[in-house]
């Protein structure tokens, strides 16, 4: 028997030890082993024979190494911690974890004691399957049993904290592993300090991971790799590529791929994108070239660059394409809107067996939002379904977010429902879909709905909502959604006061804006330009300028918004040069082809009349918006160039461009203000095929358009029509009647205006006080100015004080109206002295008129109309001296009367008249006619006084005909009975001008005027 057990060990020992003949070895032990003779059967030798055989076997199975064990089991040997070790070796080496570990802790509950590579071991594969708190906890125990952790335990333990990624390690624990580290003399070691600056840079604590980096005497290429990633990932790009190019390129040492792909992405990340071209070149120095996550990297810098050309080249030679690869350039192509190219790489994708990732659909569809492709973004959200992606947060966002831009809001709304709406930010995008349609009830109920559903509003949450309560004028709710702000903490976060102060600024209310503007610690652009824009759009445009020079004082670089603000506020005040000094700096800074500013300057020098500038830098704006024409049109017209406007509307209609509502009621202003009420209707039908004949806005320049035209009657139908009328539209239909000289009509709209509850302003007054002047209302006329501080709070102005005068002055109370300007509040102006001289003009009062002419004089040295008033009021009393005198004064200081001119449309064509015009086709026919009605002006009884100046200048000279009687006198000659005529004068009208209606009753000549003749 000894024999035969001798020769059987000899054999075991000398074979193989493949599988077959370890499994022919358990066969042949006896099954009993005699316990009194121990020498005929295994020993603790045989065993870890057997054991080393199956580790080294390739086919070891599992069953065998547990029937090994069992064996060990029985023979009383599982005490021994070779053994052990060696078992606990196999079943990790087959895969058997949890058998493992339970081996492992029942050998620690036996004291059996064990070497610290087989805590390693373990812990080794904990690492491998990323079970950090297991490692966590096994690391402890080792720790208690006293074993003295080596350089590969700490390798270990590092390793499964960091591979866990979906698990942040808590710092303070980190640090406590890192403690150990430095009391063990690890410290020193790259094989600790590489994963443990990995691990650091993982869990957001970049500057431990640099200490430790710092503090290695030695680093290898893996030690490069952990920091700089780390600097990447943790927002620090900067940094990263300043380590690369100072220290590890400076000193010469070969970068890994890994490295350049890092440093690539922190190129992409700050937009440093001509220093990665700069480090392309190195790639193929170093022989990278081919490497895929460098390749990855290059395609995405050249990508967010916007080089696709240089992207698409990198790619195609690409020997290895991955996802990442292939996600990256249809990345590019679908955020620079090349959605078919994406599409086609996304195709070719898939022909390559590789499926695109979350991130990549989600670009291709926030790329058919942006250019509202609702049948390829709904083919993409099939897609989505089809490859399980729709649960995916980024996926959900981009599909809300697509349908909300296409304004598919029922859609949108629909696919929310199907979300789980644990995501704030689904809840942000629908918060922004009602805000803009419109539908303050609607985004409101989200709201509520969000709080209920126990979810925080962030900061893009208030914003969302006080939007919308701007938009919608709902200054209470937006007052509300304030106090909660201030609740949740929010009151000074820059980008949520940003958009308060503009919603008090939009209101009016510039003071609250800037309370909250002052109470801001940090200077955050956002909230600067915020407060330039609600100063520039409440026309308080010197405290725009001055807030922009302080927020450059305390070296805060504008951002375009700003700058675009501030030479609005120029265009406001006409402050060219100062608009043109902006326009410069930011030009500098690097906007000189933004949009907003182009736009911005472009209004600048329209407001200011600079005609070829405006439409230089108009032609100067790449991609023009409805802005950009309306930034023409509406500054032609404010200063004066009427005709310039109504030409740059009638390019914006062949240009194909669709106006607005501003556009189309800039356009009914400047055909209102040259009394043209052709262009004006032409307005006034595009306005009903495009659905704004509704507006409130456009209802009010029309009804200013068809009164100013004479078409009275129109503008009491559009008015009567309205639906809302807001104090523009009262005071509109209050001014028109004034203007035609129906007082009484006037001041009934006024009594309606009261009774409709809508509180009259400063424009309302001057409307009604100019009726009473025209009706000779004297003590009404009065009481309504006073009424306007007793009743109303309101502070009259210089134009108040005129109608005021004027009533007076109508009324022969030229006394009165010259104590009246004496207690004036203010220093009286111009207009003020020339409406009282015009009154002592008609009513012949030589003292007063002489008072009011040297306070006009003073005024107004260089103005000819002074001079006319001053020699027509001297001829009125007779005092021909004088007269003559005025008129020596304005020859000697060089003034120059403008001379007068007239328009009138007749069947659709222009025709301008000079005074005594000889030049038109039918001068000798207008000139007969002229004659003729002067002969049925006598007959009328109307006599002319003698001694007026330009009567007698006229007097038996045909060269001195004034232009507005040609031009009436042509009309009567060329239109049908009943035509009305309209003509536009420069200067006011003549007073035998204002006599020719007498002349033919059955037609109606409107007379719209400038200043004095």
């Amino acid at each position: 028997m000894q024999n035969h057990g001798g020769y059987m060990w000899k054999r075991v020992k000398s074979a193989t030890l493949s599988n077959a003949a370890i499994c022919h070895a358990f066969v042949e032990f006896p099954s009993k082993i005699n316990q009194h003779d121990r020498t005929l059967g295994p020993n603790y030798q045989t065993y870890l024979w057997l054991l080393e055989g199956l580790l080294s076997s390739s086919s070891g199975s599992s069953i065998d190494g547990k029937k090994l064990h069992g064996l060990i089991l029985k023979s009383g040997l599982n005490g021994e911690s070779e053994l052990c070790s060696r078992l606990v070796e196999f079943y990790l080496h087959n895969g058997l974890l949890c058998d493992a570990r339970k081996l492992f802790y029942e050998m620690l509950e036996r004291g059996v004691s064990l070497c610290v590579l087989s805590w390693n071991k373990i812990l080794s594969e904990l690492a491998i399957k990323k079970l950090s708190r297991e490692a966590l906890c096994l690391f402890s125990r080792m720790l208690r049993e006293n074993v003295a952790p080596d350089e590969f335990t700490y390798y270990n333990v590092l390793r499964a904290f960091g591979g866990d990624a979906g698990k942040k390690i808590d710092f303070c624990l980190t640090e406590q592993v890192h403690a150990k580290i430095i009391q063990h003399g690890f410290d020193g070691s790259r094989f600790v300090c590489n994963p443990l600056i990995d691990l650091y840079s993982k869990n957001g604590s970049i500057d431990s991971a640099k200490c430790v980096f710092e503090g290695l005497g030695e680093r290898d290429s893996v030690s490069w790799v952990a920091i700089i990633s780390g600097l990447s990932k943790n927002g620090r790009e900067e940094q990263s590529i300043l380590l690369f190019c100072d220290e590890m390129h400076a000193n010469g040492i070969f970068p890994t791929p890994y490295v350049l792909s890092s440093i690539f992405s922190a190129c992409s990340k700050t937009e440093l994108f001509e220093l990665g071209q700069e480090l392309h070149g190195l790639v193929f120095k170093w022989g990278f070239a081919s490497e895929v996550f460098v390749c990855n990297a290059l395609v995405t810098l050249y990508s967010r660059w916007g080089d696709l050309k240089s992207a698409s080249k990198i790619f195609e030679k690409m020997t290895s394409k991955d996802g990442v690869s292939y996600n990256a350039l249809i990345s590019g192509l679908a955020q620079h809107r090349f959605e078919d190219q994406a599409l086609f790489w996304l195709q070719k994708m898939q022909d390559d067996f590789l499926k695109p990732d979350c991130v990549t659909i989600a670009s291709l569809i926030s790329a058919c939002a942006e250019i509202r492709a609702l049948d390829k973004g709904r083919q993409l959200h099939s897609y989505a379904l089809k490859a399980g992606f729709c649960s995916d947060m980024i996926i959900e966002g981009s599909l809300l977010d697509f349908y909300v831009k296409c304004s598919d809001i029922e859609t949108a709304h629909r696919y929310f429902l199907t979300t789980k709406r644990d995501n704030v930010v689904l809840w942000n995008v629908m918060l922004v879909a009602y805000g803009q349609v419109g539908d303050l009830s609607e985004a409101y109920n989200i709201f509520l709905q969000m709080l209920t559903n126990g979810l925080e509003p962030n900061q893009y949450t208030y914003p969302s909502m006080l939007r919308t309560c701007t938009s919608t004028r709902a200054l209470d709710l937006g007052e509300q959604i304030h106090t909660q702000v201030i609740k949740t903490g929010f009151q000074f976060n820059e980008y949520v006061c940003s958009v308060l102060i503009d919603m008090y600024a939009k209101n009016g209310l510039l003071e609250t804006a800037h309370k909250i503007f002052r109470r801001l610690t940090e200077n955050d652009v956002v909230s600067w330009t915020a407060m330039i824009a609600g100063y520039a759009q409440q026309e308080m445009y010197v405290h725009a300028l001055k807030l922009f020079e302080e927020m450059l004082q305390c070296g805060i670089q504008s951002d375009n918004i700003g700058f675009a603000s501030a030479i609005s506020a120029c265009a406001g005040i006409q402050a060219l040069d100062q608009g043109r000094q902006i326009h410069a700096q930011s030009c500098i800074i690097g906007y000189s082809d933004d949009l907003s500013i182009g736009n911005a300057l472009a209004s600048l020098y329209a407001r200011c009349g600079r005609i070829q500038d405006a439409y230089l830098a108009f032609e100067k704006i790449r991609e023009k918006d409805n802005i950009s024409w309306n930034a023409l049109i509406s500054g032609f017209s404010q200063s004066g160039h009427y005709e310039e406007a109504l030409s740059v509307y009638s390019q914006m209609n062949k240009a194909g461009i669709e106006a607005n509502l501003f556009a189309y009621t800039s356009s009914i202003s400047a055909a209102s203000n040259v009394a043209d009420i052709e262009p004006g209707k032409q307005i006034h039908a595009k306005l009903f095929k495009t659905g704004y004949s509704v507006e409130t806005e456009a209802s009010n320049a029309l009804v200013s358009l068809y009164a100013k035209c004479g078409c009275i009657d129109d503008a009491k139908r559009e008015f009567t029509g309205m639906t809302e009328k807001n104090e523009i539209s009262w005071n509109a239909m209050i001014t028109g009647y004034s203007q035609h000289g129906c007082g009484k009509e006037a001041l009934e709209i006024f009594g309606e205006m009261k009774r409709a509850g809508v509180a009259p302003n400063g424009v309302t007054f001057v409307g009604v006080l100019s009726a009473c002047s025209h009706v000779g209302l004297v003590e009404e006329g009065l009481g309504y100015f006073e009424s306007m501080s007793m009743e109303h709070g309101l502070v009259p102005k210089q134009e108040h004080y005129v109608c005021v005068v004027d009533i007076l002055g109508r009324a022969g109370l030229l006394n009165h109206a010259k104590k009246f300007i004496e207690e004036m509040p203010m220093v009286p102006d111009a207009l003020i002295w020339r409406t009282l001289l015009s009154a002592c003009t008609v009513h012949r009062n030589r003292e007063i008129g002489e008072f009011a002419a040297q306070h006009l004089l003073e005024l107004e040295p260089e103005d000819s109309a002074t001079y006319v008033l001053i020699s027509n009021m001297h001829a009125a009393v007779r005092n021909l001296t004088s007269r003559d005198k005025a008129r020596k004064m304005m020859k000697d200081r060089g003034v120059k009367k403008e001379p007068g001119r007239s328009w009138i449309e007749v069947k659709n064509s222009i025709h301008a008249f000079y005074a005594g015009d000889n030049l038109h086709p039918l001068a000798d026919k207008i000139y007969e006619f002229l004659e003729g009605l002067n002969e049925r002006v006598v007959e009328a009884d109307y006599v002319q006084d003698q001694y007026n100046l330009l009567v007698e200048a006229e007097k038996g000279l045909a060269s001195n005909v004034h232009s507005e009687r040609l031009a009436v006198a042509f009309g009567l000659l060329s239109s049908s009975n009943g035509i009305p005529l309209r003509v536009m004068k420069n200067l006011r009208v003549s007073s035998r001008g204002k006599v020719l209606m007498l002349a033919r009753q059955d037609s109606t000549v409107l007379l719209q005027s400038g200043k004095s003749e």
